[in-house]
């Protein structure tokens, strides 16, 4: 009996010995699914068409699974697919419980929720609470009366008030996010269309709403969210008067709705209620914020809120990267880092459903550079510190496809954007010149699957133009091509996955004022990886002051290589010695 009291209080203080030495990681070093992910977006109503009506749709995700898997890829965020009048291509949404009849059914869903965790594939899905559509039941009822028990999950502002001070929206013709709605004498809030009334997350019916919802497709074994315009809930509800210096200044004014008195108690809130109770959910905070210690505020592990801060920062460089200016790229970049060295984790991306395509806005889309430009772009993305997020189409390099007409855009921002300088007798020749290059629509044409009519995507016309370069470049003709753009993405994916220092390894810029060339290391646990990037279409001499004569090229864009000078859009990877 005493042996066995002596053996285990040895026991215990060996325990206590070995606990009292462990050395707890920084946040940014502890490992995470989410972190390690790499995030496929799919858009899915240029997708696939399974069914013959010109609209993607889940059959056809389904159908083209296997392919997805091919990429390599973690998981896919899906663009909202709730039922939805689709004024906003489906962030307009009408029943957060059921699924848009042009996608399919809850069934539909189902299946292919259950197929692609099959093939080891998450799924995130856009959550989409700012707004609503004018068609939800609780919008419907919330303006039947001032009373209605749904009257306060909106803001409304009475019209014996008077007009309510100026508020700017995205999507209105006027740029008056106040609509006056006769039935109760009153105005509706909307930064965005008309026909999206904001959500009061001042009410707290409201908020226990949108967590029932949230637990709806938790519960159904989805794997997280991406928040949409979440940056934008919280509001004032005494609605003062804008400072006056912002009034005709929408940046500004963009900023002044970024930080509402209680959007962080709100998702403070939410982590409790619900996220809290799924730990293995990722969450992606669009828009955190306009600065890194904005975006922190989201992510900081201490404060429990959400996972990925999701920032703006890296697209909002104007209609292209070269007039932007590379060193000022660098700048925004390296800041974040700075700031996310020791805690929280930011997403890396360089398009989505609401800009152009990568390679025309970062890169360059001529015949002689797409292919080259495309590829340097991904292993920027790929091999950067933070979760990468990659839009459908860019591993094939799709481009811009630069509408003529303004009958050729189905999207409510452009064509209401449209309206209101042909209204004011403006010029619409030069918007619509603009347009080609900056509208997000370029990213929303069909899915380029082959050479077949409408390059594989339906059988008949398409919701919107297919890019005709789908003769050309299409995922068919680049599975056959070892050096295709999308070979050269699956290997980058695969690099990314074998090499732990591209995901949790220390970021250290390097040649900083070189206006042509993006050079980092990545370094983790004596591991040290050297990237160099010619965002030019020229070769680009760099001084990084590291000896890479001995070092090993792992990934590159080029067969043949030049030392100390970069090729045109030239992309290297080299383990250093």
């Amino acid at each position: 009996m005493k042996n066995n009291i002596l053996k285990m209080a040895f026991i215990l203080l060996a325990t206590n010995l070995v606990n009292s030495q462990k050395v707890e990681l920084p946040d940014a070093l502890q490992k995470k699914w989410w972190k390690e992910a790499v995030v496929y977006q799919i858009y899915p109503r240029s997708f696939k068409d399974s069914n013959g009506d010109g609209v993607g749709d889940l059959k056809g995700i389904i159908s083209k699974l296997d392919y997805v898997k091919s990429l390599g890829i973690d998981a896919v965020w899906l663009n909202p697919i709730y039922a939805s009048p689709n004024d906003d291509n489906g962030y307009d949404i009408s029943n957060y419980r059921e699924i848009m009849k042009d996608f399919g059914t809850m069934e539909d869903f189902d299946v292919m929720l259950k197929e692609m965790h099959k093939r080891g594939i998450k799924l995130i899905m856009d959550l989409v609470v700012n707004h609503s559509s004018d068609e939800n039941k609780w919008f419907q009822e919330s303006r039947k009366s001032r009373d209605n028990k749904y009257r306060d999950y909106y803001h409304w502002w009475p019209a014996e008030k008077g007009k309510p001070p100026y508020r700017w929206s995205f999507f209105d013709l006027n740029s008056d996010a106040w609509k006056f709605d006769a039935q109760t004498n009153s105005y509706y809030l909307h930064y965005f269309s008309e026909k999206q009334p904001d959500l009061n997350w001042e009410n707290p019916k409201l908020r226990q709403e949108v967590y029932a919802i949230m637990k709806f497709w938790l519960d159904k074994g989805i794997d997280g969210f991406r928040m949409d315009a979440f940056q934008f809930i919280s509001k004032d509800n005494t609605f003062p008067d804008l400072p006056k210096e912002i009034v005709n200044t929408p940046a500004a004014i963009i900023k002044y709705y970024l930080n509402g008195p209680h959007l962080h108690d709100y998702i403070q809130e939410m982590n409790k209620e619900v996220l809290s109770k799924y730990p293995n959910a990722m969450t992606v905070a669009e828009g955190a914020g306009d600065s890194p210690e904005a975006a922190m505020k989201f992510v900081d592990p201490d404060r429990k809120e959400l996972n990925i801060a999701y920032h703006f920062e890296s697209v909002d460089v104007g209609k292209h990267l070269k007039d932007f200016g590379l060193v000022k790229y660098k700048a925004i970049f390296s800041k974040y880092d700075d700031k996310f060295k020791d805690k929280g984790w930011l997403s890396i991306f360089l398009a989505n459903h609401d800009q152009p395509r990568m390679v025309s806005k970062f890169g360059n889309d001529t015949p002689q550079f797409r292919e080259l430009s495309s590829k340097m772009l991904s292993t920027f993305v790929l091999t950067m510190r933070g979760t990468p997020f990659y839009y459908n189409g860019d591993e094939l390099g799709m481009d811009n496809i630069r509408f003529d007409s303004i009958e050729d855009y189905q999207d409510v921002d452009t064509r209401n954007k449209y309206i209101g300088i042909k209204n004011k007798g403006g010029d619409l020749h030069a918007f619509l010149d603009i347009q080609k290059q900056s509208s997000r629509e370029n990213s929303r044409t069909p899915f380029q699957w082959n050479t077949e009519k409408n390059a594989g995507f339906t059988t008949v016309k398409p919701w919107l133009k297919v890019n005709p370069n789908y003769k050309t470049i299409n995922a068919e003709a680049q599975e056959k091509d070892s050096n295709s753009v999308l070979n050269y993405f699956r290997k980058l994916v695969k690099l990314r996955k074998q090499e732990p220092a591209l995901v949790y390894g220390k970021y250290t810029l390097l040649d900083k004022e070189n206006p042509s060339v993006f050079a980092y290391t990545r370094e983790l646990n004596g591991k040290k990886i050297l990237v160099l990037l010619n965002f030019s279409e020229k070769n680009a001499p760099y001084n990084i002051k590291i000896p890479i004569a001995k070092s090993k090229i792992i990934l590159g864009n080029y067969k043949i290589k030049k030392m100390n000078i970069l090729q045109p859009y030239e992309a290297q990877i080299v383990e250093l010695k």
